[in-house]
Parts: structure tokens; C-alpha cells; sequence
């Protein structure tokens, strides 16, 4: 069912074309595993792994038995309850968008690189809009040494917001870290699972492989049973085909293969549809963030969240 405003991208016999041609996508062609953990962890869920070339081979059921295990609601809760919210695939909430590089001074006016306490002052900033309904890593924190910089960020962000916070852990151990952090703040690993005030976003490569970095946070984020949003940032005409149609069943392939990880790691992990696919500027040969077809692609993606139940995670134009 669909509250207020909204927008029919598809039909539902389009949906299901979009979600057999991904199935055929991820039985045929595979996807690139490039973790041994995660490969095993496949295996044993039924899929066919070819370890050598690191191919992954996904059986349909399989498939549709994770998106079936994927709860349909996830509560992402604030340190104070009030800022609260329930993803459900029918309600709309608003984020600031990450992950900056550069940040314009305030005072100065100068572009300089980001720091750490310009994502403080951005946690401030967004727990006092209540138009803001979470905070998410609004910058790099390029003044402080790379391997803490994503422990840092969210030490400054949870001690200066009330709101749920997110995060993009790279390796097994900064995920576990960045949770034990979270359970300190929450009360213990049992209040984090029951009220839990952050979560992961993590992205797969395109095309059609997930990276070591990406793995062994989705393996330890469903291990804890703590939020994670898989999120495919596809460039059209760049990493996936010029077509938005053939990207929309790329990106699909990609996102459905790193929930199929986390619900064959732990059945039930909450679990969000993600998407920062845009088209590429094949002037710049970069990523366009505020043209039309990225409207058109996050509309379209939260279409097929809504067709498998799964709460969706999308940009913005």
C-alpha cells in the first residue's frame, strides 16, 4: 500500500521482467565474490562457487528465499527515541548526503579538505533540522590518520547527535569495532540489536562484484544483527550498460547478491535497498549526480524495493 504522494514507474509485469532477468543474471553469469570468507558462506547456502576465478553462481530460490527472510520493517532508532524512525517501504525520511572531500569554510569562504570536526559541526547542524531525519558521514576526515578515520567520524558524530547514525566500515575488524562503539553508547549488545543507533552502508563494484571491503562488513553487520544497506552506485553508459533499463537489472543483480550474503550469514539481518546510481557525464567521465536520470533511477529502484518488501536507501537529486 502506498501513503501520499507517489510515483507508478512500473508495471507489475515490468517488475517482474526486471526481477527475472536478474535472477538469469545471477544463476548464469554470476557474481565476483573476492572474499574466502564470503565464498564458503555461499557454498554453504546452497549457491555454486567456482574459488578459482572467485564466481559466484546463485540459484533463484535461493534468491528469493533471502528476500523473503529480509524483514519488510527496520527500525533505525535514535540515541534520544523521539528522532526514532521506521523504515517500511511507505513512508519517506531524509538524510544529508556523504561523502565529501572538500568542504566550502564557513568563515573563511576558502575550499580546503574536510575534517574531523567539520563532521561534528555537520551532526550538530543536522540534529538541530528537523527536517533531517538521520545523520549520515557527511565528509572524509582527511586530518586525521586513514586507518582510525572512520572510528573518529562516528565518535564525533554520536557525541554530538541524538539522531540514528551511519556508517561504511572496509574489513572485518573496524565493522566489529565501529559496533562495539555503538553497543557502548546503546547500553550493550542486546540493547544495540533491540534499539539499534547505527548502521552500515556498504557498496558492491560494478559490474557484478563485491570487494573484500565490502564482504566482510555485511558478514559481521548480519553476525551482530545490526542494520545494513547494500548500495549500488552503477554508473550508466560507464560501469553498466547505457541503458537505464539493462543498469536498473545490473544494479539489482548487485544489491540482491549482497543481501543474499547477509540473510545466508544470518537470516532475518535487517536489511535496506540501496542505490546511488546516476548516468556518467561522457563529457567529464565522471558520475552525474544532479541530472534527471538519477531521479529517474531512485524512483525506479524504490519501485523494486517496494516489489521485494525491503525498505529502500536511495540518493537524491
Amino acid at each position: 500500500m502506498q501513503e501520499g504522494f507517489g510515483l507508478n514507474v512500473f508495471s507489475q509485469d515490468a517488475l517482474d521482467r526486471i526481477h527475472n532477468a536478474t535472477l538469469e543474471i545471477l544463476w548464469y553469469e554470476g557474481i565476483k565474490i573476492q572474499s574466502e570468507e564470503a565464498l564458503e558462506i555461499f557454498h554453504g547456502g546452497g549457491c555454486v562457487v567456482d574459488k578459482k576465478n572467485q564466481k559466484v553462481y546463485i540459484p533463484p530460490h535461493v534468491v528469493e528465499d533471502c528476500i523473503r527472510s529480509t524483514p519488510s520493517t527496520v527500525l533505525l532508532a535514535g540515541r534520544d527515541p523521539k528522532n526514532d524512525i521506521v523504515l517500511d517501504g511507505s513512508r519517506v525520511n531524509f538524510c544529508n548526503f556523504s561523502k565529501g572531500v572538500n568542504v566550502v569554510d564557513p568563515y573563511t569562504g576558502a575550499v580546503r579538505p574536510s575534517t574531523k570536526q567539520d563532521e561534528a559541526n555537520v551532526a550538530i547542524l543536522v540534529d538541530a533540522l528537523e527536517q533531517y531525519d538521520l545523520l549520515d558521514v557527511a565528509v572524509e576526515a582527511r586530518d586525521i590518520d586513514a586507518r582510525t578515520a572512520n572510528l573518529e567520524c562516528y565518535e564525533a558524530m554520536v557525541s554530538n547527535s541524538t539522531k540514528h547514525s551511519t556508517q561504511s566500515p572496509h574489513s572485518f575488524e573496524e565493522a566489529q569495532t565501529l559496533i562495539d562503539m555503538a553497543a557502548a553508547v546503546a547500553g550493550g549488545k542486546d540493547k544495540l540489536r533491540e534499539r539499534p543507533i547505527t548502521s552500515s552502508t556498504v557498496c558492491p563494484t560494478s559490474p557484478l562484484s563485491i570487494a573484500p571491503e565490502t564482504c566482510e562488513p555485511i558478514i559481521t553487520y548480519a553476525r551482530n544483527r545490526v542494520p545494513l544497506t547494500v548500495l549500488s552506485m552503477a554508473m550508466a553508459g560507464g560501469t553498466s550498460p547505457v541503458t537505464l533499463a539493462g543498469t536498473l537489472v545490473t544494479h539489482n543483480a548487485e544489491v540482491l547478491s549482497g543481501i543474499v550474503l547477509a540473510q545466508l550469514t544470518n537470516k532475518g539481518t535487517p536489511n535496506m535497498y540501496g542505490s546511488s546510481t546516476t548516468i556518467m557525464d561522457l563529457r567529464l567521465a565522471s558520475a552525474a549526480i544532479g541530472c534527471p536520470e538519477l531521479g529517474m533511477i531512485s524512483a525506479a529502484v524504490c519501485k523494486l524495493a517496494q516489489y521485494y518488501n525491503i525498505p529502500s536507501y536511495v540518493a537524491g537529486t
